[in-house]
């Protein structure tokens, strides 16, 4: 910092607080500053300011989604508020679900000198695992079950599930037929719960739903049985990927969207806008999912009380033209 002083021509004190983000400083100082810092290509040493500050400014995540769009995205969204917040990020992705490989990752992050842990736990298996997590550090999870001794934050799946499923009956649909997720997911869980509550609520016929695995693949085959039958109007699937592959199946049968069958996803992916016809789906909110994981997990740093407090971030339907009025009979 005494380089970076004498090139700028200011003081080891002024430096500091340019390094600091404080206020009172003029911005023609604060850019000297920094272009000295460029010029220089100074870097402050994390490990001496975390002796002085005991502030690592460094959080662990540990992720358990693997590629599939969802937790990938969580996955960004909390770096990216983690980054907003001035924080590192270290991630421990898992293959294994089971409690050892959850506490060995809880322990390696904490070697690293972590100051607190996110945990993405959207299967049954993952939040078993999570609730045996010894930590001294503070956890928050997300996409979590609703009983957990930790902090929570997740997309609230029922609302987003009935919000489409009322959307296809207002349509004057007599049912929604549900492709649904693999039974030990969460979301997968909380979306059926959401479409068969919403049915129910309606006085409309509840259809044995169909499971799938989050593919394309699967979402085709069930399509193909699915168009089978004429009485199927409209078609819920709990993720966009699986409504792909069910638009397919009901092109190959003949049967048109919307004109024939409605088709409603969940997620949102960047391609559903583009596909034959743009899909009506279910927004999630990553983004405000990142930032209520980081705000809890920040104001536990800051010396809030651990509660078991669950944030629910609502969803937004988004009406594309895969969704149309109930063919007359």
């Amino acid at each position: 910092m005494a380089d970076v002083a004498k090139v700028a021509g200011v003081s080891h004190q002024t430096v500091s607080r340019v390094l600091n983000s404080a206020p009172h400083v003029r911005p023609g100082t604060r850019d000297k500053v920094l272009a000295a810092i460029r010029e220089l290509d100074y870097r402050p040493n994390s490990a001496a300011r975390a002796l002085v500050t005991r502030r690592s400014q460094l959080l662990g995540v540990v992720s358990f989604g693997g590629t599939l769009y969802g937790p990938a995205l969580m996955l960004d969204s909390i770096e990216q508020a983690a980054r907003d917040a001035g924080y590192f990020v270290s991630v421990a992705t898992l293959r294994s679900l089971d409690a050892r490989s959850v506490q060995d990752a809880a322990d390696r992050l904490r070697d690293q000198g972590v100051e607190g842990i996110v945990v993405i736990a959207p299967q049954l298996m993952a939040v078993r695992a999570i609730s045996t997590l010894s930590s001294t550090v503070p956890v928050v999870s997300v996409c979590s079950a609703a009983r957990s001794r930790m902090p929570i934050v997740a997309v609230d799946n029922r609302a987003g599930a009935a919000a489409a499923t009322r959307h296809l009956l207002d349509l004057g649909h007599r049912t929604v037929q549900h492709v649904a997720g693999p039974r030990d997911w969460l979301e997968s869980a909380f979306r059926s719960d959401g479409w068969r509550g919403e049915l129910e609520a309606a006085g409309a016929p509840v259809p044995q739903p169909w499971t799938g695995d989050w593919s394309a693949r699967s979402g085709y085959e069930a399509g193909r049985r699915i168009a089978e039958d004429p009485q199927v109007t409209a078609v819920f699937c709990a993720n966009d990927q699986m409504a792909l592959g069910l638009l397919r199946a009901m092109h190959e049968a003949g049967r048109r969207v919307p004109e024939d069958v409605s088709v409603v996803g969940f997620d949102d992916i960047p391609e559903g806008a583009y596909l034959t016809p743009p899909l009506t789906t279910v927004r999630q909110g990553f983004a405000e999912l990142g930032r209520r994981a980081l705000a809890l997990l920040v104001a536990q740093l800051d010396g809030a009380p651990r509660t078991h407090t669950q944030v629910l971030v609502p969803p937004e339907l988004v009406v594309r033209r895969s969704t149309g009025p109930a063919p007359r009979p």
